[in-house]
């Protein structure tokens, strides 16, 4: 992990292109303008096959307590994953990924009670690969169901690789793991000779679909 203070200027292509060879921007805080690029020796990863929903996640499921949108609100969702003591989103990474998002490469699962948006994922698709970047909960497992959803999303579009670059004790209690920057990369290089589709499930799935 090194700062480049003289990066060129972020663009949705370059971040694609940095993704592709498997490397992410981050910055310091909310209010520091710089940014640098990430290539962890040790990648977390979801496998797509190895989500693990508890008893108590799947009893919320199916109980259908909040709605579950897609790319409806996809920087309040960013906006609410940056809402926290410590953040590594400042406005440039806000920025440039809505132009993700406005270019079709970015995406966001939302949680919502009501009218409130109680929490949600987002990240980015490329190819057979999809680089999830944040979340957030604003109630009791909304972050959870997000990525129950985001991960049945996937299965559904045919991707093989969900990247969670690191692996926090909330998403190893998921079923996320950690893998060698070797194996990410073998990985990562598959994946992209996928051609997955986020769009090919329906934007509303029922809890029993997600919970089989």
């Amino acid at each position: 992990m090194a700062k480049d203070e003289h990066a060129p200027e972020l663009t949705p292509e370059l971040i694609l292109s940095a993704y592709a060879q498997g490397i992410f921007p981050m910055a310091e805080s909310r209010d520091d303008d710089r940014l640098f690029w990430v290539d962890p020796e040790e990648r977390g990863v979801m496998p797509l096959d190895g989500f693990h929903i508890s008893r108590s996640l799947r009893k919320t499921i199916l109980q259908a307590p909040y709605q579950i949108k897609v790319d409806t609100a996809f920087s309040a969702v960013v906006e609410g994953c940056a809402d926290r003591d410590e953040t590594w989103i400042n406005d440039q990474i806000l920025n440039i990924y809505m132009g993700l998002f406005n270019a079709g490469f970015a995406h966001s699962i939302e949680v919502w009670d009501g009218a409130d948006l109680v929490g949600g994922a987002y990240g980015v698709s490329l190819k057979g690969a999809f680089f999830g970047e944040s979340m957030f909960s604003r109630k009791p497992n909304a972050s959870k169901i997000a990525m129950a959803y985001l991960v049945s999303r996937l299965n559904a579009g045919g991707f093989t690789l969900l990247d969670t670059q690191f692996l926090t004790p909330h998403l190893a209690s998921m079923g996320g793991v950690e893998i060698s920057r070797i194996s990410y990369h073998e990985a990562l290089r598959d994946a992209l000779k996928v051609e997955a589709n986020f769009h090919r499930q329906p934007p509303t799935v029922s809890g029993r679909q997600v919970c089989t």
